[in-house]
């Protein structure tokens, strides 16, 4: 079995795969000679009522599907706030107070289970969870290798190159990336995904093209198994 493959997943911004990326490796890493993987998220938010009234999250389903079960919903996530909005502004709405042991606690209890966990955060790097800290705080307490979203679209080179900046003056390391490519129709694509290879030390990861129709992901549903194996096939583990 391989040491562990375990990093947290962060992106440029919010809606730009991560999920996405979370699970392709989760799924990677599902396989006899890795051992055993599961995904982990501190909190996410944004519910949908389901066909048989049960309240479920996007991401959280996506897990199950890349992670085969191996782990119940009930302990994926710790925080599961309804709505899609800057969490520490809804947590405070609904009268919750999004704590940061809580998270570590959450994320010690999925390591004991499995070889390898895969965190994805909310939103970007630095999203907001009370008054006083963000998930970078998350980040450094857990303190795994990071792997950074990136999705292809106008903006992503100032995004990416200030995310990156953020990280490394927090004294975590970067694994490696992810160019997520969100449309055929972006311009010069190539050019940006080769400025940003350029720019970083970190390896580039994998390229994923942009999901045929026939894999794109309904709204209040997870991605499919062969969406996840799409994203898989594009990716390597870092080294």
């Amino acid at each position: 079995m391989s040491l562990s493959h375990s990093y947290f997943v962060t992106g440029t911004d919010t809606e730009i795969g991560k999920t996405l990326v979370t699970a392709a490796f989760v799924y990677k890493l599902n396989r006899p000679e890795f051992g055993t993987a599961s995904a982990y998220k501190p909190l996410v938010a944004g519910t949908y009522i389901d066909q048989d009234g049960q309240t479920k999250n996007e991401d959280i389903e996506t897990y199950l599907v890349a992670g085969d079960n191996l782990i119940g919903r009930e302990i994926l996530c710790p925080y599961v706030l309804s709505f899609p909005a800057a969490p520490h502004l809804l947590a405070k709405e609904q009268g919750v107070t999004l704590d940061l042991q809580k998270m570590h606690d959450g994320f010690q209890a999925i390591e004991r289970k499995v070889d390898h966990v895969i965190v994805e955060g909310a939103g970007g790097f630095l999203t907001p969870i009370n008054e006083t800290q963000d998930l970078s705080d998350f980040a450094k307490l857990i303190n795994l290798p990071i792997i950074l979203t990136v999705g292809i679209r106008l903006g992503c080179l100032n995004h990416t190159l200030l995310t990156i900046e953020a990280i490394e003056k927090r004294g975590l390391r970067v694994a490696g990336w992810v160019a997520n490519c969100m449309s055929y129709e972006m311009p010069y694509r190539e050019e940006n995904i080769n400025t940003l290879r350029n720019r970083m030390s970190a390896p580039l990861l994998g390229v994923i093209e942009p999901l045929p129709n026939y894999l794109q992901k309904s709204m209040n549903a997870p991605y499919s198994l062969e969406a996840i194996k799409f994203a898989a096939d594009s990716l390597i583990l870092p080294s």
